[in-house]
């Protein structure tokens, strides 16, 4: 599946953005994964491989096994989540045109 527009394009310019600090040593997406662990942790609520479990369930994402170690596995994005990239993307280039 691949998705080009505007949504996808402005994070990977806010990803861009961090990596030029020099003191910075995990990524947005490490970053985001590493915030989100936290929170739930001190809320004592559920994991995030609970709410990964949500996201195949709710037809968002799909897992894919790795086929020299099971125990591995790709997370794909569904069409249902190309659909909300697109929906959030036409929502960004509307507030940019009402600017």
């Amino acid at each position: 599946m691949s998705v080009s527009n505007a949504y996808i394009r402005f994070l990977n310019l806010i990803d861009a953005l961090d990596h030029m600090n020099p003191d910075r040593s995990l990524d947005s997406l490490e970053i985001q994964l590493l915030e989100f662990i936290v929170q739930q942790q001190a809320q004592n609520q559920a994991t995030l491989h609970s709410r990964l479990k949500d996201l195949v369930l709710h037809g968002y994402v799909k897992l894919i096994a790795d086929k020299k170690d099971a125990r591995k596995k790709s997370v794909i994005p569904t069409r249902l989540a190309a659909k909300y990239i697109e929906f959030m993307s036409n929502c960004l280039e509307k507030s940019v045109k009402l600017t």
